[in-house]
């Protein structure tokens, strides 16, 4: 069995157990990671924006490492890193159909790689959406005209002057982009098998 799977390019540790991958059980355990990871990063998200809020809004940067890192607050309409500004809408638009289509796609989740990567994105396009639904212009409040089209609170300044700001959903997403990137390059797969092409190879070289 284990040979089958080596050469079907499936994971041989980590997701095997007794020489087989039960389905249900190894699902339930990676979204469980979601649900440990996302409500941790989420709420990360939230009490670090509302902390600079109340400390620094409207206030001078608080300069950490000079020419290096620096917190400043400022109401961002565009999307990760200040990008876009001016479509905020649609950057709504596009977090709402991105936690869809990880909520959908976590029901075949099977590796624990792809689980924190998905944590990650999840995490990161929930708390901007926040952001994007009731922060001003945004709300439900009187005077809120611009449903939706809330600004995004980004505070943490690298290299001032030469990068823009951003806060801990953009570095999640921003993350868990590299990873998935990194885990697509690699062949590991959502269901937790890998493609390492051998397959492929077999079939050429047989007909060759």
């Amino acid at each position: 069995m284990r040979g089958l799977q080596a050469a079907g390019g499936a994971p041989l540790t980590g997701d095997i157990e007794n020489g087989a991958a039960p389905a249900a059980p190894l699902a339930a355990r990676r979204i469980a990671v979601l649900a440990v990871i996302v409500p941790i990063v989420y709420a990360l998200d939230l009490a670090t924006k509302t902390l600079v809020l109340k400390t620094l809004e409207g206030r001078e940067p608080v300069v950490v490492i000079p020419g290096l890192l620096q917190f400043r607050v400022i109401f961002n309409s565009g999307a990760a890193f200040g990008l876009g500004t001016g479509m905020t809408i649609i950057f709504t638009c596009v977090a709402a159909t991105v936690v869809v289509a990880i909520l959908r796609t976590a029901r075949n989740l099977r590796s624990l790689p792809w689980a924190i990567t998905l944590s990650l994105l999840l995490s990161g396009a929930l708390g901007n959406l926040t952001d994007r639904i009731f922060r001003w212009p945004s709300g439900f409040g009187s005077g809120r005209s611009a449903p939706l089209q809330g600004h995004v609170v980004d505070f943490v300044e690298t290299f001032p002057g030469y990068f823009p700001i951003w806060n801990v959903a953009d570095s999640a997403i921003v993350c868990g982009g590299i990873l998935a990137v990194f885990l697509a390059w690699r062949g590991y797969q959502i269901d937790g098998t890998r493609d390492t092409g051998a397959e492929k190879e077999a079939k050429e070289n047989a007909n060759g």
